[in-house]
C-alpha cells in the first residue's frame, strides 16, 4: 500500500471524504456504500499516464453512492471528462448499477462481457424475466409462499439500483485490455455470476478478481432459473483455473486486498466438497425438497428475504452438482407439485 485517505461520515450518513487508499501500480481502491450486510463494494480506479480513469464496479445506483463520487471526484482533483472506461466484472447491482449513471455524467465507454450482459438483460432490462420466475421457481422446490412473497417483494426493490442501464461494448476475453497505461489479460469464470470477468496483471502478479474470489466470504452460487444450469460446477473450475496463476495480491469486490490467492481458492474449494458431503448426508434420511434442505444447511443464518434468496438459490446449485456427480437423483413431483431430491442408492 501506498497511502491512504478515509471515509468520514456526516450527521446525514452520507459520506463527506472520500475513502481513497492507493496500492501499488497506482490501483486506487474506492470503498463504495452499499445496503447492509456487506456495507460497502470495492471500487477500483486505475489512472493512465495522460489522467484519464478507468473505473471497475462503480456501486450500486443509490444517492450514498452518487454522493460519494462526487467527493472522489474531489479528492482527486478530477473530473467527470476524466473518466474514459468503466468496466464491470458482473451483473449484480453491487457492481453494475451505477455504470448507467456514471455513463451518463462522464460520456465513458461501459465494458463487461457479453455473457454477463445477456445476464444483465435477464435480470434486468426490458426483456428480464427474473422476478416473475424466481418465485416460481423456489415454489417448485418446496418454498412456502409466504417466503415466496417476500422474495417478489425484495426483488422489486433492486430496479432504482440499477437504472439507468448503460450503452455497453463487449470485452475480447482473447486480447488484453488496457487499463491504466497496463495490459491487463481478462479471464472468464462464472458459478458466482455467468460472465464474470477479472483481470490479471502477469507482470506484477496483480488480479482484480470482482467476486470469483473473497477473502473471509464465501461468494454465492446460486442455481436460477434461465442461467447456468450448473453454476457449482462452473464455479470450481473457474477456481481452479484463477489458482493457477501467480498472483502477489489480489484486489476483490468486497473486504481488503489479500495475499495468499491460491490458498483462498483451496479453501474455497475444500469449503464446496463439504458442503456436498453435508447436503448428500442430508439426503441419505430419505427424500427432501429442495427448501428442506436449504433450512437444514443455512437455518440459524436467514433472517430476511435477501439472506433466504442466496441460501436458496445455493442449495439448490448443491443439490444440481450432487445430480451431475450420480450423488442424487431428482424425484417426483410429490402432490402439490414439489420437485424433490433423493440419494442414490
Amino acid at each position: 500500500m501506498v497511502s491512504g485517505r478515509r471515509f468520514k461520515g456526516g450527521g446525514d450518513g452520507i459520506m463527506s471524504k472520500a475513502d481513497l487508499i492507493t496500492w501499488e501500480g497506482g490501483i486506487i481502491q474506492v470503498s463504495v456504500p452499499m445496503d447492509p450486510p456487506l456495507r460497502q463494494v470495492n471500487s477500483y480506479i486505475l489512472p493512465d499516464r495522460n489522467g484519464q480513469l478507468t473505473v471497475v464496479d462503480p456501486g450500486p445506483h443509490t444517492p450514498e453512492a452518487e454522493a460519494a463520487w462526487e467527493v472522489v471526484l474531489q479528492e482527486l482533483h478530477s473530473s467527470w471528462s476524466n473518466i474514459r472506461d468503466i468496466v464491470v466484472t458482473h451483473h449484480h447491482p453491487d457492481h453494475y448499477g451505477l455504470a448507467g449513471w456514471l455513463q451518463s455524467r462522464s460520456g465513458g465507454k461501459v465494458w463487461m462481457s457479453e455473457r454477463a450482459h445477456g445476464e444483465a438483460r435477464l435480470t434486468w432490462g426490458a426483456e428480464a424475466v427474473l422476478n416473475e420466475a424466481l418465485p416460481l421457481f423456489f415454489l417448485r422446490y418446496g418454498m412456502p409462499e409466504d417466503w415466496v412473497q417476500g422474495i417478489r417483494e425484495h426483488l422489486e426493490r433492486f430496479l432504482p439500483q440499477v437504472t439507468p442501464q448503460p450503452e455497453v461494448a463487449y470485452i475480447n476475453a482473447a486480447e488484453p485490455f488496457i487499463m491504466g497505461s497496463r495490459k491487463w489479460q481478462p479471464l472468464l469464470t462464472g458459478g458466482h455470476a455467468p460472465g464474470h470477468v477479472s483481470f490479471y496483471h502477469g507482470g506484477s502478479g496483480q488480479i482484480l478478481c470482482g467476486d470469483a474470489v473473497l477473502p473471509q466470504i464465501s461468494p454465492n452460487v446460486s442455481l436460477q432459473p434461465g442461467s447456468d444450469p450448473q453454476p457449482l460446477r462452473t464455479f470450481m473450475e473457474g477456481l481452479r483455473e484463477l489458482r493457477s496463476l501467480r498472483v502477489t495480491r489480489a484486489f476483490p469486490g468486497h473486504r481488503e486486498p489479500f495475499t495468499g490467492f491460491t490458498e483462498r481458492a483451496d479453501s474455497l474449494l475444500r469449503h464446496h466438497e463439504e458442503r456436498l458431503d453435508q447436503t448428500a448426508a442430508l439426503l441419505a434420511g430419505g427424500p427432501l425438497s429442495g427448501f428442506a434442505v436449504c433450512e437444514a444447511l443455512f437455518r440459524s443464518r436467514v433472517s430476511s428475504a435477501h439472506q433466504m434468496r442466496f441460501a436458496m438459490s445455493e442449495a439448490l446449485a448443491h443439490l444440481a452438482e450432487l445430480v451431475r456427480r450420480e450423488r442424487a437423483e431428482v424425484t417426483g413431483p410429490e402432490p402439490g407439485g414439489v420437485t424433490m431430491f433423493a440419494a442414490v442408492k
